[in-house]
């Protein structure tokens, strides 16, 4: 089977700055990949790239069989994949139900801009669209609060909600659970990981939570240095000792890697 997003060989130099190299990825569809990593180990610049916010210094990027390698990102948003930021991309002094139709009415745009989209807005479309994804993301309750007056959690909820909106096939995530309190980010988890599955939607998430990326990836990609150096299940990719000791922070014991290396 084809698979909906492949990365061969990709690499990203700022003159001899190397922030990306020898980056080879395969994903199916509808699976649920995190992305972890210190900073500036190379995950945005990945992202960056699949979405066309940076062309690539070399490499290929497939997306249904289809090349998109330094594709402009609208071109790549309307060929459905989206992306999510840090910080929520939202209107704050409008509702959420404003928010979500004005999303809806850009994703329903061939041109994918905001431009003048006061009546697409309203359209019967747009609205049914924003609704449903409202009640997808459980906010239904904050149908009518401003984005400003927002809980961080909920103010998350829409922001992702409006990459959803459009019904894309690939999502990518920027540290989804980030500013989230220790009590709220696996029920937003549970919801976020919920609605994109019932979507059948792909998704890679940067995280640098490993309780988040342990209980809701199906696979974990690994940075450091600008390349991946693991990639397997939550538990081989956490599991693994240059992970452990490169990015998690748990150092091996000398008995521990004469062990492994035995």
């Amino acid at each position: 089977m084809t698979p909906i997003l492949a990365v061969r060989d990709l690499e990203k130099t700022f003159g001899s700055l190397v922030a990306a190299r020898d980056i080879t990825v395969s994903v199916p569809a509808e699976q649920t990949i995190g992305v972890i990593g210190a900073n500036g180990a190379g995950k945005t610049t990945f992202i960056n790239m699949i979405t066309g916010h940076l062309t690539p210094s070399k490499g290929t990027i497939l997306f249904e069989d289809r090349d998109i390698t330094g594709m402009p990102s609208r071109e790549i948003t309307r060929l459905g994949i989206s992306r999510s930021f840090q910080v929520a991309q939202i209107f704050p002094t409008l509702s959420v139900f404003e928010n979500m139709c004005i999303a809806a009415a850009v994703a329903r745009r061939k041109d994918g801009a905001l431009g003048s989209v006061t009546t697409p807005v309203h359209s019967g479309a747009a609205i049914a669209e924003a609704e449903a994804t409202i009640d997808l993301f459980q906010i239904s309750r904050y149908r009518h609060i401003a984005a400003s007056t927002l809980p961080q959690g909920v103010r998350k909820l829409l922001d992702i909600g409006m990459a959803v909106v459009g019904w894309p096939r690939l999502l990518l995530l920027d540290e989804p659970t980030s500013g989230i309190s220790i009590e709220e980010k696996f029920d937003l988890m549970q919801v976020v990981m919920s609605a994109l599955k019932s979507r059948k939607i792909t998704v890679l998430f940067v995280e640098h939570d490993m309780e988040i990326v342990a209980r809701f990836a199906d696979r974990v990609l690994a940075f450091y240095d600008g390349t991946v150096i693991a990639d397997g299940t939550p538990k081989q990719t956490l599991d693994d000792p240059r992970v452990q000791e490169l990015i998690t922070g748990v150092k091996l014991k000398p008995n521990t890697a004469g062990a492994q290396n035995a």
